[in-house]
């Protein structure tokens, strides 16, 4: 079953790719690869409740199993041991990815309060492109009243493109919400 966003990636799209970037074939033609989405949780180390409310939030959200990150080295000032739990991510791919962005771009990002759209510099040179999300309740899967405290995510979304600019045309094209 094709999902919306993945129907608008094939049927426009790729179309106004060829024409914006003279491609000579539909394989040169950039796609979104795949999705991660990671959740830093430092107060884990203290609180393991706080570790198992990150991954059912993270699970609701993309509707997959989280993958629990620890402390590579050890850190004083913040209290944090090697090999301590510190956050959680999850790597999407396929219908599940193309599910979460088209639920990102049409429902969560704008009902972020005072929301002018996503930074447009925010790619690292290959064409990915990663932004912060400020909390957890802009998706609705959350319920904003069971809620202990509010955590934000990282979002990088990983294309095929070999520019910025490809990229960041791509991205608009599947209506990424860029500020102006």
């Amino acid at each position: 079953m094709k999902l919306e966003m993945q129907k608008l990636y094939e049927d426009k799209v790729i179309e106004h790719m060829m024409k914006s970037f003279n491609y000579d074939n539909v394989m040169e033609v950039p796609k979104v690869k795949k999705i991660s989405v990671n959740m830093g949780i430092g107060e884990a180390s203290r609180n393991n409740k706080v570790l198992e409310t990150a991954i059912e939030e993270i699970r609701t959200i993309t509707g997959q199993h989280p993958v629990t990150r620890k402390a590579k080295k050890s850190v004083s000032n913040f209290e944090i041991r090697k090999g301590m739990p510190i956050g959680v991510s999850v790597t999407l791919r396929k219908e599940k990815m193309w599910s979460f962005l088209m639920k990102l771009i049409d429902v969560a990002l704008p009902r972020i309060r005072d929301f002018k759209g996503v930074p447009k510099n925010a790619f690292d040179g290959r064409g990915n492109y990663t932004f912060g999300v400020p909390d957890q309740i802009i998706f609705p899967e959350i319920n904003a009243e069971a809620v202990d405290s509010i955590r934000g995510m990282n979002v990088t979304i990983v294309t095929s493109a070999e520019t910025d600019e490809e990229a960041r045309e791509l991205l608009q094209s599947l209506g990424m919400p860029f500020q102006k």
